[in-house]
């Protein structure tokens, strides 16, 4: 069984088999969250798509907390190895069996500056497929569509795909993105957290028809996939 969490923007917490991890957690200044760190419950992992400050966010003090590992690109996980976070660094087509469940790095088209870092620990961005509690959740991270997403089709039981165009895709390459992957469910992110990335689910759950179940959630509601 899967429990998923979204917590506005791209920020999402998956919990199977008694454990728990955070996904770009960016909580602390996110206009969309429905929680502060204060209320976010501890967790196992925290895993990072990239350094921007609305995905690497709250991660260094969530890590520091709770005695987590911090899962992300080499680079990126050095500069939070540098602040005092445990960490474990991989990179693009890398994967690892942690004790929650096992993490791939795929590719991502986007920006890979560390949010208050002097340049030497800019990294590639990344997308995360991430299997926990039987299932297997692609988080695609801020990224344009890509060929590359071809390669997961039919290996995806939830999807966490960008909407809200002008730094990530938009509705019409989110589409298509799902039509690539072809997973079971797909919940779209990334959306209506400023006006620059205003966007209709609605619009991406029409135009995604049978593809997949589009599920849009609210930041705090959950989903349970078993």
């Amino acid at each position: 069984m899967l429990t998923l969490t979204f917590h506005g923007h791209a920020c999402f917490v998956l919990e199977g088999d008694g454990r728990r991890v955070i996904i770009d957690p960016f909580l602390t200044g996110n206009p969309a969250a429905d929680i502060g760190l204060d209320r976010l419950p501890k967790v196992d992992a925290v895993l990072l798509s990239h350094g921007h400050g609305d995905h690497l966010g709250d991660a260094i003090p969530i890590a520091k907390r709770d005695g987590a590992t911090i899962v992300a690109t080499f680079e990126l996980a050095t500069f939070c190895g540098t602040n005092g976070a445990i960490v474990h660094g991989m990179h693009i087509g890398g994967a690892h069996q942690f004790p929650f469940g096992r993490v791939k790095l795929v590719p991502a088209f986007h920006g890979g500056a560390v949010e208050g870092d002097d340049g030497s620990h800019t990294t590639n961005p990344c997308g995360l497929v991430v299997t926990l509690g039987g299932k297997t959740i692609y988080h695609t991270g801020d990224t344009a569509l890509t060929l590359e997403m071809k390669l997961l089709e039919g290996r995806v039981d939830v999807m966490l795909v960008p909407i809200g165009d002008n730094y990530t895709m938009g509705v019409d390459d989110a589409v298509r993105a799902v039509e690539f992957v072809r997973p079971h469910i797909a919940i779209p992110m990334h959306y209506n957290t400023w006006d620059i990335i205003r966007a209709d689910p609605e619009d991406f759950r029409r135009r995604v028809g049978n593809r997949a179940d589009v599920v849009i959630l609210a930041p705090g509601q959950s989903l349970k996939h078993s």
